[in-house]
């Protein structure tokens, strides 16, 4: 294309404490009893701005020597034990991970790799994703509910895990930089286990061989999917709770496709050209959320009945003109979208 090569060199060791102390604090730039620790804690980030950054931004407010001599033996045992700079890149951004002392924090953040790369994430929408997954605990109201999750954004974004990105369709929007996902992806990629292939341009699922038992999410949204073979051997996924295949062209799905998906909760096809649902739907009887907003197409739902854990069901621009059978069973039922 005729660009030009640029090559930027890192930070020097004073241009990286400058940024580091213009990110972590006050407290912490008036504690002449940390500046040695500080210095040797910033050299472990090699001059990358972002390491430096999510570095400041995890130890923020700690003024504790101990804690930051730990932190510097820490770093360097990270960096110690793999090789290259990629790896060496990701070490030091999973301190800030395994630094947040809540499960859920860490499960709201690895949903966030669930997106495609450089996508832009509505807040509304995420905070919605973590109350489906269960990932914030019932409230009172929804309204609650959603405060919480801008607490846990907050919290992301102070840690310097998700970025402020552009507004969409006047939304307000999160980014994930690529390195920090690049870095979830190498967790997810073990334990929990995810398989995510997201905004990829796949024409077709991926092959039998790909869904292994101990999956726990799917991610293959915003892809160019428009058919599920019938010849397709059933994807034996005993522990997938969270399947999302929304923003695909996808007609119809093979009454056997679920039947090996027992513990599945979420499953979303919203914006699918979707024109009924298999019969097998009916089974899912962990399901605690069917999204199925814009399935235009869609006109009829299977019997609901069976489906008593289900807590929310999202037919917001969808063509079905009758309340689908079995809605009276539904005793769990909390978020209802109707309109059309």
């Amino acid at each position: 294309m005729g660009c030009k090569v640029t090559l930027v060199k890192p930070l020097s060791e004073e241009e990286a404490l400058i940024l580091f102390l213009n990110k972590v604090g006050p407290t912490i730039v008036q504690s002449p009893t940390l500046m040695p620790t500080l210095r040797l804690a910033v050299k472990e980030c090699a001059g990358l701005p972002l390491t430096v950054v999510v570095l400041a931004g995890t130890m923020k407010g700690e003024d504790d020597p101990c804690i930051w001599k730990n932190a510097l033996k820490e770093l360097k045992e990270r960096v110690g034990m793999v090789e290259g700079v990629e790896a060496e890149v990701i070490e030091r951004l999973k301190f800030s991970f395994d630094h947040l002392k809540d499960e859920k924090l860490k499960h709201c953040f690895l949903y966030c790799a669930l997106y495609p790369e450089n996508f832009p994430i509505w807040e509304d929408e995420l905070i919605e994703c973590w109350i489906d997954e269960g990932f914030i605990d019932e409230m009172n109201t929804r309204q609650e509910m959603k405060d919480k999750g801008h607490a846990i954004l907050k919290k992301l974004e102070d840690n310097c895990l998700l970025e402020n990105g552009a507004y969409q369709y006047g939304q307000p929007c999160k980014k994930m930089h690529d390195a920090v996902r690049d870095m979830a992806l190498s967790i997810t990629s073990i334990n929990p286990r995810y398989m995510i292939q997201a905004g990829l341009q796949l024409e077709k699922l991926p092959k039998e061989e790909e869904w292994i038992r101990d999956i726990e999410k799917v991610s293959l949204k915003n892809n160019s999917i428009s058919e599920i073979p019938i010849d397709m051997s059933p994807p034996k996924c005993q522990l997938l709770t969270t399947l999302l295949l929304q923003w695909n062209p996808i007609k119809k799905i093979p009454n056997s496709f679920f039947v090996n998906m027992p513990c599945l909760s979420v499953l979303d096809l919203s914006c699918t050209n979707i024109e009924c649902l298999p019969d097998s739907i009916s089974e899912l009887k962990n399901l605690t959320a069917l999204l199925l907003e814009g399935c235009e197409e869609l006109r009829a739902l299977p019997c609901l009945s069976k489906l008593q854990r289900l807590k929310k069901l999202d037919l917001n621009f969808t063509s079905i003109e009758k309340v689908p059978e079995g809605m009276d069973m539904l005793i769990n039922l909390r978020y209802l979208n109707l309109f059309v």
